[in-house]
């Protein structure tokens, strides 16, 4: 796995913890949401690269 999954894996899943535990704080979750997006779309232009 590349860090660009693993990020977005943990984001995604703060993303979901936050927005049905921590209802108060809702721009700060989509902002995790954002970011997990945005790895995720890394993740995927960026590809496996080999040294």
């Amino acid at each position: 796995m590349s860090i660009w999954t693993i990020l977005f894996v943990v984001l995604l899943i703060s993303w979901i913890g936050g927005l049905t535990v921590f209802h108060v704080a809702g721009g700060l979750i989509h902002l995790l949401l954002v970011f997990a997006v945005i790895s995720l779309i890394l993740h995927f232009v960026m590809g496996r690269r080999t040294a």
